[in-house]
């Protein structure tokens, strides 16, 4: 019977060489990005991150959502070295690609909806964001955008002024684009209207259009709603299938564009394609990046070919759809459609019903929630008053990390479990057994 070897801790974290290495950091990186604890890679494979000193990691983050699956997949890397092989770069901004465009064909298919599908390829979540802001007001010809609270659409110019995620992302950079709206989500747990879901009448919804049409924004000068189908970065929050439903109806009574942001939410995740599937939603532009291939930078911005009819010149992009990304975009959806997405769902619901085991016995969680294997536990100082508690949670992370477990936060307060789709049971149960170690010790 083969031995598990991971994870293991061999040193103290950091190690001797991490250490060296985070000093180089300090001096020659900027230091605008985050870090959520002193891990420093040196190799991944599977489930599986090996640090420079040789310490082994049970990846619970896929690097941010990315690597669906898994690290270093035989195939995924296989596909890489045999495009390397024959073509690495022609700039779809000026050529003809046909990656490219077996891509984009295989997005028409796949992405929400019926009928021919057009796509934009950029390399980042933030620019398929600002590709879609971009297109939603040359298509309508107007200018207003409506976005929400705790939303994370990129930090770019264009992506921040939608985002309203936490306040260090947008200080000191404004003004930023004008004629972004933001209202409350449906954020069930923490109900801005202080309601519940049997009794709220979806009032994030309709107070769009019993005050906010009626008082401040015309709904004829809006060109697009955008919204997380499930929001992430902001918490990872779960609105009812109501919501979606009451949303989309608005856009349609009042011909604005349903923009969804599927960055984090797409290509399986959720157990489904896109999480969009779920609400039964049909997006007019939805956007793509994060684990469309498996690491590689790759992003598209899907619409019909109604909506995605602007002129040559309007937009482009030199390194948008790189043959090597898109030779392993294709292989990546083919890994999805044949049993990653299934298992997802499969594993994601294992674990769901773990974490509200753990929910009913630690005070300190609060709400359980997520689809497939996009899940999180929010920390609470008290069930009652649902309190915020970040420092808790953040002891928690480190303390996970200490053991061998990569955890990501998001939100204020949440503790997020994105691992690859690969996962396996007893993957999961050595990750719930640490972190409810770490349950433990905290309380």
């Amino acid at each position: 019977m083969a031995i598990q070897n991971y994870p293991c801790i061999r040193t103290r974290l950091p190690g001797p060489n991490a250490i060296q290495y985070l000093e180089k950091e300090k001096k020659f990186i900027s230091p605008s990005s985050t870090k959520s604890y002193p891990l420093v890679i040196k190799s991944a494979k599977g489930m599986v991150v090996t640090d420079v000193d040789d310490n082994t990691f049970l990846d619970f983050t896929s690097g941010v959502a990315v690597c669906n699956t898994g690290h270093n997949h035989d195939q995924i890397v296989a596909s890489i070295s045999s495009q390397a092989n024959t073509l690495i770069h022609m700039s779809g901004a000026d050529f003809y690609n046909p990656l490219q465009i077996q891509l984009a064909e295989k997005l028409s298919a796949i992405c929400p909806g019926s009928g021919v599908k057009r796509t934009f390829f950029g390399n980042s979540g933030a620019e398929a964001v600002e590709t879609a802001f971009k297109l939603a007001r040359y298509h309508t010809k107007r200018s207003i955008v409506i976005a929400f609270y705790n939303a994370f659409h990129g930090r770019t110019m264009g992506a921040l002024s939608l985002t309203a995620s936490k306040l260090n992302q947008r200080k000191h950079f404004l003004p930023l684009i004008p004629e972004v709206i933001h209202i409350p989500y449906a954020y069930c747990y923490r109900c801005h209207y202080g309601l519940t879901p049997d009794k709220c009448n979806m009032a994030c919804v309709t107070w769009i259009r019993k005050e906010l049409f009626k008082t401040k924004v015309p709904p004829e000068d809006v060109a697009a709603i955008f919204v997380e189908v499930i929001q992430g970065e902001g918490g990872y929050v779960v609105p009812p299938k109501e919501f979606h439903k009451a949303l989309y109806q608005l856009t349609r009574d009042y011909n604005i564009l349903y923009v969804a942001d599927e960055v984090q939410s797409g290509m399986g995740r959720t157990g489904r394609m896109f999480a969009s599937e779920h609400f039964d939603i049909v997006p007019d532009i939805i956007t793509i990046a994060k684990g469309i291939a498996s690491g590689l930078p790759l992003s598209a911005t899907v619409a019909s070919e109604e909506v995605m009819d602007w002129v040559p010149g309007s937009h482009a992009s030199t390194f948008g759809g790189n043959p090597v990304s898109c030779q392993v975009a294709l292989a990546t959806i083919k890994l999805l459609e044949d049993g990653l997405i299934d298992n997802a769902a499969k594993q994601g619901a294992y674990i769901m019903n773990e974490l509200k085991r753990l929910e009913r016995t630690y005070p300190i969680i609060g709400d359980v929630r997520g689809l497939g294997l996009m899940l999180a536990a929010e920390i609470v100082k008290d069930k009652e008053t649902k309190e915020y508690a970040p420092e808790v949670r953040d002891s928690i992370i480190q303390r996970a990390f200490s053991k061998g477990l990569l955890l990501l936060s998001c939100g204020r307060s949440a503790i997020r479990f994105c691992p690859p789709l690969i996962l396996s049971k007893n993957d999961a149960d050595i990750a719930l057994s640490i972190f409810e170690e770490c349950l433990k010790e905290t309380v």
